[in-house]
């Protein structure tokens, strides 16, 4: 079992230099990061998986650092911790300069970045960043696609429905072959079919332990998964939290059929 932690640092923490020292030194394996860029003052999406009438956006929500950046100085001051997004909301985001951003850390650390991927649950949010609220898992799936693209030739171009760019070169390329794994942070009825087609893992939120074994043998069901891929990932995970046996735990993947990492959130 591999333990990791999931924090919001902000303005009022501990920097994330200081929380991955401490992380690594307990042997924590993981440091997972939420990504909030803005957020508006005025919405009406209510939180997701709460009661009607008590959906209110904690005010925690309003003050996350920026992931890439507290990945980068997790990073810089560790050896063996890996640095995560937990999870990149994908459609918010330049994919050209995500890819940049994230090949850049996984060189520079030897190979510790995993990227949790989401699309956004808060309309307003999305809509500010422009994406496609209404089809924003379909824009997730093109656009690491298109860093993928970008990760894995020296001369990349992509022609999609949101991503769009000519013949381009994009350095320094990933430590890893393939580029960060992908895990996908969503339980969406399709979300396991999205880990078996596109994806490396998955990364949930509040799961029970019985969800978890049900989930994992339709994560095993979700096959054919490939031998190997284009990426040279062969990675067969799935994940879940363990939120009723433990209320600190909160995300998680792992090998089927039994969970590999668990983050416990702050």
């Amino acid at each position: 079992m591999k333990i990791g932690l999931l924090v919001a640092p902000n303005e009022h923490s501990a920097n994330p230099a200081e929380l991955a020292r401490a992380a690594e030194a307990l042997g924590f394996e993981s440091l997972w990061l939420p990504d909030h860029s803005v957020m508006p003052v005025h919405v009406a999406t209510p939180l997701p998986e709460t009661r009607p009438g008590e959906g209110g956006i904690p005010e925690f929500y309003y003050h996350m650092c920026d992931p890439l950046v507290a990945m980068a100085m997790a990073a810089a001051v560790t050896t063996r911790l890996m640095v995560a997004t937990g999870v990149l909301l994908v459609p918010e985001r330049n994919p050209l300069l995500v890819a940049n951003e994230l090949a850049t850390l996984d060189r520079l650390s030897g190979g510790r970045v995993l990227l949790g991927v989401g699309a956004g649950w808060l309309r307003e949010e999305s809509e500010i960043l422009g994406a496609d609220f209404a089809h924003r898992w379909t824009q997730t799936r093109e656009y690491v696609a298109a860093m993928r693209e970008l990760w894995t030739k020296d001369e990349a171009s992509f022609d999609g429905r949101y991503v769009k760019f000519p013949p381009v070169r994009c350095y320094p390329k990933p430590a890893r072959k393939g580029g960060p794994p992908v895990l996908i942070g969503s339980k969406d009825k399709n979300a396991l079919r999205w880990v078996a087609r596109w994806g490396d893992g998955w990364c949930p939120i509040f799961l029970t332990p019985s969800q978890l074994k049900d989930e994992s043998a339709n994560c095993a069901r979700s096959a054919p998964w490939p031998a190997a891929t284009s990426r040279g990932w062969t990675s067969r995970s799935c994940g879940a939290s363990c939120a009723a046996s433990a209320p600190k735990y909160r995300r998680a993947w792992g090998s089927t059929p039994a969970p590999g990492r668990i983050a416990l959130s702050s």
